[in-house]
């Protein structure tokens, strides 16, 4: 059974996929090819940022608060984050989102069944939008610390 101790650290996200409970298919909410970490404090802090690869730069000579809002709506569409605490309890994991891209995340939360393989960690979770019942999962890979004085260069 997965403890705290085993998430702490920093995940990097291989895949999301949505299964259906009246359906074949899955989905993949931020394209097949998602970016993302994830990081677990030992102090019971952890944040979530996920993306699509290959998002559409925002012009670089216009303050970001006048840009026309479709564009400002596409930059957002393409991302996820939240962040708050968390505790393990029976090999889950319970995320109380405090701060969130998504205005009605805060107060709410997150339980996802956790299990770890070596550096992989497979969380879990369901939910319903309207009558559709929805299965996640997503897939991460523990990142290596990287040295004190070691600058790591954008992308």
């Amino acid at each position: 059974m997965i403890s705290k101790d085993d998430l702490i650290g920093t995940w990097q996200l291989q895949s999301w996929t949505i299964g259906y409970a009246d359906r074949e298919d899955f989905s993949y909410p931020y394209g097949e090819e998602p970016e993302g970490l994830l990081i677990y404090s030992n102090d019971g802090w952890m944040s979530a940022a996920i993306a699509q690869s290959g998002r559409a730069l925002l012009p670089a000579d216009v303050s970001f608060r006048k840009l026309p809002d479709a564009l400002k709506a596409g930059a957002f569409s393409s991302y996820f984050h939240y962040a708050g605490r968390y505790r393990v309890l029976d090999g889950d994991v319970i995320h109380y989102v405090t701060h969130s891209l998504n205005p009605n995340f805060p107060g709410s939360e997150q339980l996802r069944h956790a299990e770890l393989d070596g550096d992989t960690l497979v969380l879990s979770g369901k939910d319903e939008a309207g009558d559709v019942k929805r299965f996640h999962s997503l897939v991460w890979h523990r990142v290596e610390a990287t040295d004190e004085d070691v600058v790591i260069s954008p992308q």
